[in-house]
Order: C-alpha cells, then sequence, then structure tokens
C-alpha cells in the first residue's frame, strides 16, 4: 500500500479536528435545559464519576455547563469572525482595486483600529450598544478583522501585476470578471484559513468580556460567565468550577488554532507533493 504523504495525512488530521470540534459543539446544543438546573442537595460536589468536572454552589452539573457554555461561545465566536472574515475579504479588495485616497484612508483606519487593544475596544463598544450579545458580536466583528484585510490587500496587489491579469484586461474583460475569475479563487484560501484562525481570538475575547461582566448576560451558560462565578468560591477551596471549564476553554482554542494551521499548510502549494 502507498504510504501516505504529507497532504493527505494533513486533511486526515483536519478531517479527525473538525469532527471534534463539531461533536462537542453539537454535544452543547442537544443538552436540554433541563439537565444543567440546579439542586442544593448536590452543591459545591467535588469531581466524581457521578459529576466529572463537579458541580458549582448552586448543585448545577459543571460539565454539561461546560458543553453548553461551549456551544454558546462557540456560536457566538463563529458569526462574530465570520462577519469579521468577510468585512476583511471586503475591504482588503476595496483597498487594492480602489482609488489612491481610498486605499489610503483604509490603511489609516487599520492602523487605527490595530493601534487600540481589542479588548478595550470591544469593552467601549459593547458599553455604547447596551451590552449583551448585540454588543458584543459588533464589538468582536468590529475589532479583527484588520490583520486578514491587510493580507489580502497585498495578495490582491500581487495578483494585479501578474501576466494573465493584464492579457485579461486587454482582451476587453471587466473589472468585475477579473475579479471573480483571477481574483477571488486566489483569495478564497487566504479567506478561510483566516477565517479559522480568527475564531479562536474571537471566543477568548467573548470568554474575556463576558468575565468582566459586559458581555453576555449571567443567565447565559457561557465560559465567561462561569469562570466569573467561580472566583468568589477559589478562597473556599472550590477550584473545579474554575479550573476545569477553563482548561476546557483552552483546550479547543488550542484545537481550532492547530486546525488553522494545518488548514494553512494544506492549502499550500509547496507542501502538495511532499
Amino acid at each position: 500500500m502507498r504510504s501516505l504523504n504529507r497532504r493527505k495525512k494533513l486533511l486526515l488530521l483536519t478531517v479527525g479536528m473538525g469532527v471534534v470540534f463539531f461533536g462537542i459543539y453539537g454535544l452543547g446544543i442537544l443538552i436540554p435545559e433541563e439537565w444543567v438546573a440546579g439542586s442544593f442537595l448536590s452543591a459545591r460536589q467535588p469531581p466524581s464519576l457521578a459529576h466529572p468536572f463537579g458541580t458549582d454552589a448552586l448543585g448545577r452539573d459543571l460539565l454539561l455547563r461546560t458543553l453548553k457554555g461551549l456551544s454558546v461561545s462557540t456560536t457566538v465566536g463563529l458569526i462574530a469572525s465570520g462577519v469579521s472574515a468577510v468585512i476583511a475579504l471586503l475591504v482588503g479588495i476595496a483597498a487594492a482595486t480602489g482609488s489612491r485616497w481610498m486605499d489610503g484612508a483604509i490603511s489609516w483606519l487599520i492602523d487605527l483600529v490595530m493601534g487600540v487593544p481589542h479588548t478595550i475596544l470591544i469593552i467601549l463598544i459593547s458599553f455604547a450598544m447596551g451590552r449583551g450579545l448585540k454588543g458584543l458580536l459588533v464589538g468582536i466583528a468590529a475589532t479583527h478583522w484588520c490583520s486578514l484585510a491587510r493580507l489580502i490587500r497585498g495578495e490582491v496587489l500581487q495578483l494585479r501585476s501578474q501576466q494573465y491579469v493584464a492579457v485579461s484586461r486587454k482582451l476587453g474583460k471587466s473589472s468585475g470578471w477579473i475579479l471573480i475569475y483571477h481574483l477571488l479563487p486566489h483569495l478564497l484560501p487566504q479567506f478561510f484559513v483566516g477565517l479559522v484562525l480568527m475564531f479562536p481570538h474571537a471566543i477568548l475575547h467573548e470568554a474575556a468580556i463576558s468575565f468582566l461582566g459586559f458581555g453576555l448576560p449571567p443567565e447565559q451558560p457561557a465560559i465567561g460567565i462561569i469562570l466569573s462565578e467561580s472566583m468568589g468560591y477559589l478562597s473556599a477551596g472550590l477550584w473545579w468550577p474554575a479550573v476545569l471549564p477553563g482548561l476546557t476553554l483552552v483546550l479547543l482554542v488550542l484545537l481550532v488554532d492547530n486546525l488553522g494551521e494545518q488548514l494553512q499548510s494544506l492549502f499550500d502549494p509547496s507542501s502538495a507533493q511532499e
């Protein structure tokens, strides 16, 4: 049997990590609300076979709450990073194909947004929009597009100087035709890799803003809310409400970040024949 080359191995690894990620996401969605209801009779129990993550001060199973919270945080991260990636694609193309003043204005805007720490900017936007889910989504989407937009802008400028683009222009092809048939096929891999790599930042910022009280409401089972609630019990020796959900969030973020790196290697033409 012929051994797998590097690209096939990367493809299998990418599919495997994608299955794990969407499996965790699906489990969180399928858990009914009554399963995470509180019971004071089982409050503050340490990790055991019945409750692998233990229970919190209200007697709620922390493993189920963590899975439920991961699905909520993942939904917020997916929506926010998806919108941000689309903004980056449109802005990057507009900067590279527009007039000189438009390119300068967009470059100035990118430098301005990147010059302010994301957490502070998200808090300001979320507070201005009344906090909650809407403010959180707008804040994350409005602050995570800059790096990808700059990358796409540079890619478009490089593609516009290629000979086949100049030939298409001489043959009378419109700018829209060149964009669809020459530019977008080269930009889509960058777009998808940037989207996947943007997601860990979005979910971590969602957890941080919710932890600080400017994100999702307290009744929402998000990871940031769970960690915020657990801070008041650390001094009493209840380490599991903070450590285990937080560690699960870190592992999920590392999984998605690794998935993005594998996709980047998968789309790299230099690894095609390895």
